[in-house]
């Protein structure tokens, strides 16, 4: 007999269509009936839990008019289905993430690369995964929600589930920073800018429209916060640690993206200078988070590594991790593509595939 499950899918956004996109071409002994579909404020239900034809799913979804459901109702109406429910959030929706520890008590499962769960307060990541522990609580991955499909998170917990003891992660986790310092500072030295090299980042679509919501630093916080806890480390939040902020203090209350991008050549000489130091001892500057056991400290910012280093070899927008650990003394280390819709949903997608094998009736 065919075991299935029933899928509530928030979020239809290049992430999302991606999600959808392969979930539908998906070849799997196991059926996934999405019974509701969701952008911000309309909706496809299935009330009698039929599954939603996805198909046409794209002119469906521009076409509806039925209000999204409460979360609360959302939640009341994936129970009242006779199929276990997994819920797949493919937003940064702060309300939603908030809303993760009411779904799991209630038996709904959830697949996401929405952070904000997992990197806010400290209290609502013991909710979460107490809640998931309970015999009758839904489960919760999230391996998206730091470096995309690469399997960082599932290998981190394999190897704390296994006993092993961390001592040292560092990693670069922005595509967008990751990109920036490649192309800035390289072992074969380049005459560039590093207004010039934000410039094109942002021309290449790998900034947000305003490239101080990368150059803050937080959302590579935000990433060191959730390996951080993984490990072991009881970090408060993302704010509770240093964090080096790549926005010069004279910039950060300018009004807009624009007006930052007119002045920023002004701190060029900054970084330059940066730049020429690490050169001078035949070393690269990168932008990375580090969680150090051994020191008790947790950071992001600015580091500096010889030419012959993994993380100076780094190209274009990929993300790289290194994990040691008392068996993993020569460093384990995860690379590849840490950015991007196709790569992030199928992260999402095969997380929601292990939900339905150890869930699915």
């Amino acid at each position: 007999m065919s075991r299935s499950v029933n899928v509530a899918i928030i979020g239809t956004g290049v992430v999302g269509a991606a999600f959808i996109n392969q979930l539908k071409n998906l070849q799997s002994v196991i059926t996934f009936n999405v019974v509701y579909l969701a952008r911000s404020r309309t909706a496809l239900i299935a009330r009698d839990y039929q599954p939603l034809a996805l198909a046409s799913w794209e002119a469906d979804v521009q076409a509806a008019t039925t209000p999204t459901l409460a979360l609360s109702e959302l939640a009341q109406f994936l129970r009242a289905g006779t199929a276990p429910a997994i819920l797949i959030d493919n937003t940064s929706n702060e309300e939603i993430a908030s809303f993760y520890p009411s779904f799991i008590e209630q038996g709904i499962s959830i697949a996401t690369p929405n952070k904000k769960a997992f990197s806010s307060g400290l209290q609502t990541w013991k909710q979460i995964f107490a809640g998931a522990a309970k015999p009758a609580g839904g489960l919760v991955y999230h391996e998206a929600t730091v470096g995309a499909g690469l399997p960082i998170i599932g290998t981190l917990r394999d190897i704390v589930a296994t006993g092993d003891k961390v001592q040292k992660i560092e990693g670069i986790f922005s595509g967008t920073l990751s990109y920036i310092f490649n192309e800035f500072s390289t072992p074969e030295g380049k005459d560039v800018n590093f207004s010039d090299v934000v410039a094109v980042a942002k021309s290449l679509g790998y900034t947000e429209p305003d490239p101080r919501d990368d150059l803050n630093g937080l959302d590579v916080a935000r990433k060191v916060t959730i390996l951080a806890r993984i490990a072991g480390f009881e970090v408060e939040s993302p704010t509770s640690f240093p964090v080096h902020s790549l926005i010069p203090k004279a910039l950060e209350s300018v009004k807009s993206g624009e007006e930052y991008m007119e002045k920023l050549p002004e701190f060029d000489g900054d970084m330059e200078t940066l730049k020429e130091n690490a050169a001078k001892q035949n070393k690269v500057l990168r932008f990375v988070g580090k969680v150090d056991f051994p020191s008790n400290t947790v950071s992001v910012g600015i580091e500096e590594y010889s030419f012959d280093h993994p993380f100076a070899a780094l190209k274009g927008s990929d993300n790289v991790v290194s994990i040691q650990t008392e068996r993993y003394q020569n460093p384990l280390i995860v690379q590849g593509a840490g950015a991007g819709a196709e790569v992030t949903a199928a992260g999402v997608l095969a997380d929601a595939i292990k939900i339905a094998e150890r869930i699915a009736k």
